[in-house]
């Protein structure tokens, strides 16, 4: 899967958001000062090209959606994060997340947890 830029994954996060926009429904989104209509239109026209957005034809206007799910995105991009910056080690990844984000001790509780319940899951299916 390719890679958003900001602007790209900007109007993404909106788009799952909203799940069904038009064009100016996504800028209204848009914190002011809004960037320029055309400016949104190009970066929506690249997301059509790359198969991250569908759209709906209703006269002269598109009705925008999304195609790939923020959980399908966000589990590629971490992966690809994961490999680019931990050689495609999740236990250095784990490392570097728990020490250098200054969890709480209930943060790291939860995060253990998380983890406890996975290998038990792992356990019962194997």
């Amino acid at each position: 899967m390719k890679e958003l830029t900001k602007a790209e994954e900007q109007i993404m996060q909106y788009l799952w958001k909203l799940e069904k926009a038009f064009l100016k429904d996504i800028i209204e989104e848009f914190p002011q000062p809004r960037p320029a209509y055309t400016t949104i239109s190009t970066v929506v026209r690249v997301l059509v090209k790359k198969g991250f957005i569908g759209y709906e034809t209703f006269g002269k206007v598109n009705q925008y959606y999304p195609l790939v799910s923020k959980k399908v995105y966000t589990r590629d991009f971490m992966k690809g994060m994961i490999k680019s910056f931990f050689n495609d080690s999740v236990g250095g990844f784990t490392s570097f997340f728990a020490k250098e984000q200054d969890l709480s001790l209930s943060q790291l509780e939860e995060m253990k947890s998380l983890i406890e319940e996975q290998i038990q899951n792992k356990k019962e299916n194997d």
